[in-house]
Order: C-alpha cells, then structure tokens, then sequence
C-alpha cells in the first residue's frame, strides 16, 4: 500500500538554513567581494564545508543574493541545506543571523498567499539557425520579455502569480583569472570580465503545488547561481477579504 506523506513530513526531509548577513561596507573583505562576483562565490562557500567534492555548490545546496536598497549596508542572504558557520568569515566583516526553513515549507498549503522576491538570469538561448546570435548564445531579455520568463518558471516552480513588479539590477560581473596550460612559460596574467544579466522580481502569488514550490526553494530557479541568482525569497502574503 503506497502512503502520501504529510506536508509536515516533507518538510521534515527537506532541511535548510537562511542565513542574513548585514554586510560591513568598512570592511576591505567586504570592498573586495563586492567588486567581484566571484569572490562572493568564494566568500559564501566559506560557510559550508571544504572537501564536498565536485560541483560543490550543489552538494551544500548553496544560494545567495545580495540585497541592496541604495539606503542601509547591502544585505547578502545565503541558504545552504547543510548547516552554516558564519564564525569562519573575516572578523568584522558582517553581522550574522541563521534559522532553519523547516517551519516555512510546513505552512506551504494550496492556495496559501505569499509575496515573493526573485533575482533571475532571464536569458534566452539562440538555436542553430537564430538570427539574434550564435548557437547557444544567452541573450538578455527585459521588459515583457523579462515578466514572460519569470512567469514560466513562476508556474513550474508552483506559485500562481498575481502582481509582478521587475526592474533591471545590477549585472553580477565576475572577474576570472584564465587557466594557463602551457606551465613551461612564463606568460602575462590576464583577467576575463563576465557579466551576467539580472532582473529583480518582487510581487504576489498564491501556492499552487507545495511539492514543487519546495524544489524551487531548495534548489534555486534558472542559471547564473554561482553569481547570486536563483535564489527564490517568500514572506506571508495578505489573505483575501
């Protein structure tokens, strides 16, 4: 005899720690990673721990998304399904809080009002025969565009939006170092600017399919997740009178 598991269990199962830091813009650490989308990377991976192995953002369930309101410290929310240490960051460089999600994806029932807040790498990929740029090409889209984009992904991750307010942010733009394969020679060290299109999507919705909406949680919405997208942020919404 098959049994269906309660929300209640499912969210059991399904453990994950939010993790708030308030960043300190004093901080040199703090300077640095801000310029560079991949220290941050780096910076986050700091709270879980080392040896995970291959694709190690993926085994701790790693996501973040910098917060930024133009008024107080920029906010970097992390979440990781392993349990974070925030004590290994740089003295001084952020006020920590941590809690568990588990309470949150309990109370995920059908047709329970949420608002959201989303930052997505909306991009389309060309196909072989595309006008708009090579095979495979990512081409940032915007506007109508954009909220199409968002409210695909939005119904397959099982919310059913109402409002969607998006606006254009801040590209994460990441500075790599190129491996050099040729260890023989001396060669000149050169840096690669990668930048990655952002919108911000914030808005109401109700849920649909708790099931889904957990996955989304858990694992993030679409690409560009070693850069701060993906991240998918819910808060009690208003109930209908």
């Amino acid at each position: 005899m098959t049994t269906t598991a309660s929300p209640e269990t499912a969210a059991a199962a399904e453990q994950a720690w939010l993790t708030r830091l308030m960043l300190n813009l004093g901080s040199r650490q703090v300077q640095h990673d801000l310029r560079n989308a991949a220290a941050l990377h780096r910076r986050v991976m700091t709270l879980v721990p080392s040896g995970l192995g291959d694709a190690p953002r993926a085994r701790a369930g790693v996501l973040f998304r910098l917060d930024t309101d133009g008024i107080g410290a920029p906010v970097l929310l992390v979440q990781t399904q392993l349990p974070p240490d925030p004590a290994l960051l740089p003295t001084g460089y952020a006020q920590a809080q941590t809690r568990m999600m588990h309470g949150m994806f309990a109370a995920l029932r059908p047709g329970t009002p949420v608002r959201y807040r989303f930052l997505g790498n909306a991009v389309r990929r060309c196909g072989r025969n595309s006008t708009a740029g090579k095979w495979k090409q990512a081409i940032p889209l915007y506007g109508d565009d954009a909220d199409r984009w968002w409210a695909d992904r939005a119904a397959a991750a099982g919310l059913d939006l109402h409002t969607v307010l998006s606006r254009s942010a801040d590209a994460p733009t990441a500075w790599h170092q190129p491996k050099q394969h040729d260890k023989g020679r001396s060669q000149p060290k050169e840096t690669v600017r990668v930048a990655h299109a952002a919108i911000l999507f914030e808005g109401a919705a109700t849920v649909r399919d708790p099931a889904a909406l957990r996955g989304a949680l858990l694992h993030g919405i679409g690409r560009g997740k070693s850069y701060g997208c993906g991240l998918l942020s819910l808060a009690p919404g208003a109930r209908e009178a």
